[in-house]
C-alpha cells in the first residue's frame, strides 16, 4: 500500500477529472485499482488533513484514465472486473460486460420459481461472464446448472468467476453452439435462460464507439433481423425443456412481440413480456406445454 497526503489526491482527483470523463467511471477506477471504496472516497473531505492508502500510485491510475479518455475502452476493460447484482466478474475483451438490465433475469427465475429446494436443473446459454448462471447457482444451491459458450476463452473467463464467487460445485460449463453441447440432456432441463446476440446488423453500425470497437462483435450481432440466433434457440427448446420447462430470453427492446409469437408457433403457453428498469419489453419467456 501507497500512503500519500488527503491534500495531494484531492488536487489529483481534480485534475484527472477537469479532463473529462464521467464521476462514476472514476470511481469505478478508484475502487477496482486504487482500492478506494465509494465511502472512503466520500469521507476525505471530513479529514483533509489526514493521509490516503492506495494501492497503486497516481501515475498509474492517471495512465489508466487518459486511456480510457483517449480511446473510449470501457473502465472495466481497463480494470478487469465488473460488478453485477452482488457478484465481482473478471471480464476480458473476449467477454461482453454484463448490463443491469440483466440482473433481471434472476429476478424473473424467483418470480417464476420461488424459493423452491428441490432439485432442478437449469441451462444457460451463451454465458459469456458467467454473471447469469453463478448468480442463480448462488441463490438457489440445491440445483444444477449448466452454462455453455461457443468460445472456450470465454469459458475459462467464467469458470474462474465462479471458482471465486462460489465453493459449491453446482455448475458446469461446456463449450459448443447453442444446444450442441447438450445432446444427453434432451428432455431434462427444467430452466433455459439465454441473453443471446440479438442486435440487428444495421443497428450494430450505429452502436457507440466503446460498444463496437472493444466489446466482442459476436456477443452483440443477432443477424440481419436481431433474431437469428433467438429464433434457433426456441425452435429447439421443446427438445430439451421437460414438460412444462420454461425458456427465458432477453432480447431487443423493440423484438418483445415478435419473439413472443414464435415461442406461441412453437407450442409454448404462459407467454409473457417482462420490462426492464425503464419499462422497455426486455424479456420474453415461456413455458413448454
Amino acid at each position: 500500500m501507497l500512503c500519500i497526503a488527503v491534500k495531494e489526491f484531492l488536487f489529483w482527483k481534480k485534475k484527472q477529472l477537469s479532463k473529462g470523463g464521467d464521476q462514476q467511471s472514476f470511481t469505478f477506477l478508484l475502487d477496482c485499482i486504487g482500492g478506494i471504496s465509494t465511502i472512503d472516497l466520500n469521507s476525505l473531505t471530513i479529514n483533509p488533513e489526514g493521509k490516503l492508502y492506495l494501492k497503486k500510485n497516481l501515475d498509474y491510475l492517471e495512465s489508466i484514465w487518459d486511456n480510457y479518455l483517449l480511446n473510449s475502452t470501457p473502465i472495466q476493460y481497463l480494470c478487469g472486473v465488473t460488478f453485477w447484482r452482488d457478484l465481482k466478474l473478471r471480464v476480458t475483451d473476449k467477454v461482453l460486460i454484463p448490463r443491469p438490465e440483466t440482473e433481471l433475469v434472476v429476478d424473473i427465475v424467483q418470480r417464476i420459481f420461488g424459493n423452491k429446494s428441490q432439485k432442478l436443473f437449469f441451462v444457460e446459454l451463451g454465458t459469456g461472464s458467467g454473471a447469469i448462471s453463478i448468480a442463480l447457482a448462488l441463490k438457489f444451491p440445491m440445483w444444477k446448472g449448466i452454462a455453455t459458450d461457443i468460445d472456450q476463452d470465454v469459458l475459462e473467463v467464467a469458470t474462474e468467476n465462479y471458482i471465486s464467487s462460489s465453493e459449491k460445485s453446482n455448475l458446469k460449463f461446456c463449450c459448443g453452439h447453442w444446444w450442441t453441447p447438450l445432446e444427453s440432456y434432451k428432455g431434462k432441463l427444467d430452466l433455459v435462460i439465454s441473453n443471446p446476440p440479438y442486435i440487428p446488423r444495421n443497428i450494430y453500425e450505429k452502436l457507440p464507439k466503446a460498444v463496437k470497437k472493444f466489446e466482442p462483435k459476436i456477443a452483440l450481432i443477432g443477424g440481419e433481423d436481431g433474431l437469428e440466433h433467438i429464433s434457433e434457440i426456441i425452435q429447439k427448446a421443446p427438445l430439451y425443456l421437460r414438460k412444462k420447462g420454461w425458456l427465458i430470453l432477453e432480447n431487443h427492446f423493440d423484438q418483445a412481440e415478435k419473439v413472443k409469437k414464435l415461442l406461441i408457433k412453437n407450442k409454448f403457453t404462459s407467454v409473457e413480456i417482462v420490462n426492464d428498469f425503464s419499462g422497455v419489453g426486455r424479456f420474453t419467456i415461456g413455458r413448454y406445454k
